[in-house]
C-alpha cells in the first residue's frame, strides 16, 4: 500500500522538516540553535571562506540572524558545554553529540578495512607502526595536529599536497579513534582523544549495525518530509544494500510508508505519522551546503530548480559565478546571487544576480535586497554593494533598502 502524494505536498514536506522558523520577534538562543541543527542531524564543514564559513549559514537561513559565537559555543565548548562532534555524517559535518552511536558501525568499519579510499586505505595497510605511534603520541601528550606532526622531509607532492602523517591522521579521525577538538584559524583540525572531548557518550556500547542505520533513515526521513531510496542513502552516505535492507525492514514494521509521488520515477517513503498537508514556505537565502542543497537532482525533482556549483568551473565558463546561492522566497526558488564578503571595503558584494524564469523582477528584488541587508549584518558588513553586471542586477542595485 503506498500513499500518494502531489507535487506541491512534496515539496511542502521536503521544507517541513528543515527546522525553518524565522521569528525576528523572538531571541535566537543555544536551545533554537540546537533544536534546528538536530531537524537536519548536522552541519556540512567546508573551508570555503569567501562569504563565511558554510556551517555558520543554515542556522541563519533558518532562525535569521545570531551570535555565531553561540554556535561556535556549541561545536567547540568544554565538557557537557559540547554538544555536537564533528566526524563523517553527509560529508564532513557537525552533528549532535547523542547520535555518536550511531556512526559507530563506520568507525568500526573504517578499522576493518572497509570504507576508507585512496591513500588513506593504503597507509593502515602499508604504514600501521606511523599510525600507532601518532596515536600513542596523542594519549601521552594530549591534543594536536598533523602539522604538528608533519616530517617535512615526507613526500608532500601527492594527493592534494597530503603528507604521511596527515594521512594518518585522517585514519584515525575516520576509524573515531580520534576527534576533533578544534580547528586552527588555517581550518585545519587539532585533534584528541573522543573521551577527552565528549565525554561518557564516547565509551556507550555501539548499536547493532542495521539498528543504526534503520535510525539514521529515520532520521533522515523526518528531515527530508519524502525521499526515495537514493535521496535517503546519500543523506548519510549509507552503503547501497544496506540501505535497502533497513528500508524493507522499516517499512514491514509500519514506521515508514512507501509513497507514490506525482512526477517521480522512483518510489518515495514518508513517515508514518507525518501530516502531508503541512505548510512550510520560507524566505530565506541558502548556500550550495544547506542540507536542502546536497543533492542536486533531488533538488531539481522537488523545485524544479536546476542548480550546480561552480567554484571549481574555470571562470570563462561559469554560468552564474563562484559562490552563488539560491534565494527561496514562500517556499519557490526565484532567484540566486553570487556573494562575497568584502572584508577591505566592509561590504556585502553581489558579484550578479539573476532571476529565475516565471518570476517578476518587481516582486522579488524587494525581499532579496532586504535579505541581503540582514545577512551583511549578520557577517558584521556595513551594507550591501551590488554589482551591474546584468539586467536584474542593475534593477536590484536601483531597490531602495526595506
Amino acid at each position: 500500500m503506498s500513499v500518494a502524494i502531489s507535487t506541491k505536498q512534496a515539496r511542502n514536506l521536503a521544507l517541513n522538516g528543515q527546522g525553518f522558523d524565522a521569528d525576528a520577534t523572538r531571541p535566537v538562543t543555544k536551545h533554537r540553535i540546537l533544536k534546528a541543527i538536530r531537524k537536519t542531524n548536522m552541519l556540512q564543514v567546508d573551508s570555503v571562506n569567501v562569504l563565511t564559513r558554510a556551517h555558520y549559514m543554515p542556522i541563519f537561513s533558518r532562525l535569521g540572524g545570531y551570535d555565531p559565537a553561540l554556535l561556535d559555543a556549541i561545536v567547540w565548548g568544554k565538557g557537557n558545554k559540547r554538544a555536537l562532534f564533528e566526524y563523517w555524517g553527509h560529508e564532513a559535518s557537525m552533528i549532535p553529540v547523542e547520535d555518536y552511536r550511531l556512526y559507530r558501525w563506520r568507525m568500526e568499519d573504517a578499522r576493518n578495512g572497509k570504507g576508507t579510499w585512496g591513500r588513506i586505505a593504503r597507509m593502515q595497510r602499508e604504514q600501521p607502526d606511523l599510525i600507532n605511534g601518532i596515536l600513542a603520541r596523542i594519549e601521552r601528550e594530549g591534543a594536536i595536529g598533523a602539522s604538528d606532526l608533519d616530517d617535512k622531509r615526507a613526500n608532500s607532492s601527492a594527493w592534494w599536497g597530503w603528507s604521511d602523517t596527515k594521512t594518518a591522521m585522517e585514519y584515525l579521525f575516520w576509524s573515531g579513534q580520534v576527534m576533533a577538538c578544534h580547528r586552527r584559524s588555517s581550518f585545519e583540525r587539532v585533534y584528541d582523544l573522543p573521551e577527552r572531548i565528549i565525554g561518557d557518550a564516547a565509551n556507550h556500547p555501539p548499536m547493532d549495525r542495521s539498528d543504526a542505520q534503520s535510525e539514521l533513515i529515520c532520521k533522515g526521513i523526518a528531515a527530508m518530509g519524502v525521499a526515495t531510496e537514493a535521496d535517503l542513502r546519500k543523506y548519510f552516505r549509507l552503503p547501497t544494500e544496506d540501505a535497502k535492507q533497513c528500508l524493507a525492514r522499516l517499512v514491514e514494521e509500519g514506521r515508514i510508508l512507501r509513497a507514490d509521488v506525482q512526477g517521480w520515477k522512483q518510489s518515495g517513503y514518508l513517515c508514518a505519522h507525518v501530516n502531508p498537508r503541512a505548510r512550510a514556505k520560507p524566505t530565506c537565502l541558502m548556500v550550495p551546503f544547506d542540507p536542502v542543497m546536497w543533492e542536486r537532482g533531488r533538488v531539481e525533482r522537488i523545485f524544479g530548480f536546476n542548480y550546480r556549483i561552480e567554484i571549481y568551473v574555470p571562470a570563462q565558463k561559469r554560468q552564474y559565478g563562484y559562490y552563488v546561492l539560491p534565494f527561496m522566497m514562500n517556499g519557490e526558488f526565484v532567484a540566486r546571487v553570487d556573494l562575497k564578503s568584502d572584508r577591505q571595503e566592509g561590504v556585502l558584494r553581489v558579484q550578479s544576480a539573476h532571476l529565475e524564469d516565471r518570476f517578476v523582477a518587481g516582486d522579488v528584488a524587494g525581499p532579496l535586497k532586504a535579505n541581503l541587508e540582514r545577512l551583511a549584518a549578520f557577517l558584521g558588513l556595513s551594507g550591501v554593494k551590488v554589482m551591474p553586471a546584468n539586467d536584474f542586477s542593475r534593477y536590484l542595485a536601483g531597490v531602495p533598502t526595506i
